[in-house]
Formats: C-alpha cells, structure tokens, sequence
C-alpha cells in the first residue's frame, strides 16, 4: 500500500502537478487480521497491535472499527499537524464542492458537513455529532459515544473481533476514556436520554 502510494506521488511529482494536488489517504473501516484471506497476517502479527489503543476493530461499534486514519497533502495549501477534530468522509462532498466553488441542491447530502477548513489544516472545529455504523448505529456526541442497547453476539467469531453487542445503553467518554473501557450509562442516564433524542431525530 505504501509502494503504491509512493508511484502516485512520484507520477505526480514526474508531471509537475504534486503542488496541484490535494491528496487525502483514508480508509473504509478499521483494522482486521484474518478476514478469509491466506496471506500470513495472523501468523506475522507477533506484538503489533493494528487498533493500536482503541477497541474493537472492523464490524465494530467500539472505537477501532469506524476511527479510521486520515491523512491529507496538498503542498502550500495544508497546514501540517495534528487534529483531533471529528469530522466524516461524508464531508467530502461538500467540502470538495465548497473546494471548487460549486454549490450542492439542499436536498443533496443532507448529512454531509463542509469542513473544508478541517481538511486543510486551517482549523481544529469538526462536526459536533456523528452517526456511526456498524452492527448497529451510534453517535458521537463531542468526546461522549453511546451505543444503544443491540441484540446480537458480543463477538464475531468469524474474525475474533468485539463488535460491541450489549443488552442496554453503552455510553463512553471518550475524552477520559479513549480504549473504551468503562461504560458509564448508568452514573449518566438524562446523558443518554438526550443522546438516543439526537440519533433518533438525526434518523428522522
């Protein structure tokens, strides 16, 4: 993946378009070992841990199954760092369009933000919530999380991955609480009242 990339990026450098180009280097979902493929991941894998601090992986509700890497370059145009803002690929699009000055119908993408600020390194402010999918749908609140009590199996055993299946309300924050460990619904109930309102409504 990194070789292929690195073809893109000296084609581009060949053409004397790089300084041109905005490239964002992203990925659909998080990280999984063995998904059927015989290619030596499980018995390579030694200490490295793809997820990194985060829990759960592809298929998961939990953190590392929909907290996905993003990298953005486009030389003169993005400010190099770090964010830790919340933001979706769904925000491409208007983003993008915002980008070349073009203008979406109001009925296009309604769930779709532009951050193109975001993008280019020009500010730290993303959206303020997120639906999140996996086996079930979540949100993202700020740095709160909460899972809505799903029936299902706690495991995918298919993958040995925790999807994050629970018979009530999973709330996390995600500030405090990045790995996801405890689930604080109970100490915080009109939290997750208020917070199953905005998904439902989002859902509406």
């Amino acid at each position: 993946l990194d070789w292929c990339v690195g073809q893109l990026v000296s084609k581009l450098k060949q053409l004397d378009r790089l300084d041109e180009t905005l490239i964002i280097f992203t990925s659909d979902n998080g990280p999984v070992v063995d998904d059927g493929y015989h290619d030596g991941a499980v018995e390579n894998l030694r200490d490295h841990r793809p997820a990194g601090p985060w829990r759960g992986g592809k298929y998961s509700n939990f953190s590392a199954g929909t907290r996905v890497p993003w990298i953005t370059a486009w030389p003169g145009h993005v400010t190099p760092g770090v964010s830790d803002a919340l933001v979706s690929q769904v925000d491409l699009l208007r983003s993008l369009a915002d980008l070349v000055d073009e203008s979406l119908p109001t009925d296009v993408a309604r769930d779709s933000q532009d951050i193109l600020p975001t993008i280019l390194g020009q500010s730290t402010k993303g959206r303020q919530q997120l639906v999140l999918q996996a086996s079930t749908l979540s949100l993202r609140d700020g740095a709160w999380k909460l899972i809505p009590a799903q029936k299902g199996p706690a495991i995918n055993r298919n993958v040995n991955i925790e999807l994050g299946n629970f018979g009530t309300a999973q709330l996390f924050d995600l500030e405090s609480d990045p790995g996801e460990a405890t689930n604080v619904a109970a100490e915080n109930p009109d939290r997750v009242r208020r917070m199953q309102q905005i998904l439902a409504e989002i859902l509406q």
